[in-house]
């Protein structure tokens, strides 16, 4: 098989073949380089083609917990927070601080792309702020208390 570059899934599968037979090629040999060279090619197609999404932060946190037998009040103690927070994170009513995905991503291995990228969704839905009002309805009060 000659190298080239993958555009196809009939040279994705060619590629995958000739992984197969040059799977005992030993380093720095011919055989060996032509390996290294198609799993790059492999890589890069399956990247392009079939790209897996980071995992849900929340997902990922509830699986872990499930995996170590933890409960709310121990997940708290984990992300330095009370069981209550806790809650509020896992029922989706509140995000995870920055310290807090720093914690489940050092202590708990959940993906930090996966916990960035929340963040900016909640960021890029907008938050309303508390006691801030504005538009027409704020711009009539200044009018009526002049």
């Amino acid at each position: 098989m000659d190298i080239k570059p993958i555009k196809t899934e009939a040279d994705y599968d060619a590629a995958l073949r000739e992984i197969d037979r040059l799977m005992d090629a030993e380093l720095d040999t011919a055989r060996g380089d032509k390996l290294d060279v198609l799993v790059t090619l492999v890589e890069a197609y399956e990247e392009k083609h079939w790209a897996i999404s980071p995992p849900d932060p929340i997902e990922a946190i509830k699986l872990r917990m499930e995996q170590r037998g933890l409960s709310r009040t121990e997940l708290g103690r984990i992300l330095g927070c009370s069981s209550g927070r806790v809650s509020e994170i896992l029922n989706r009513k509140r995000p995870l601080s920055v310290g807090m995905m720093r914690k489940a991503h050092t202590e708990l291995n959940v993906p930090a792309e996966s916990l960035l990228l929340s963040r900016q969704g909640m960021r890029s839905k907008g938050r309303k702020r508390a006691g801030k009002t504005t538009g027409a309805a704020s711009k009539g009060r200044r009018k009526n208390a002049a």
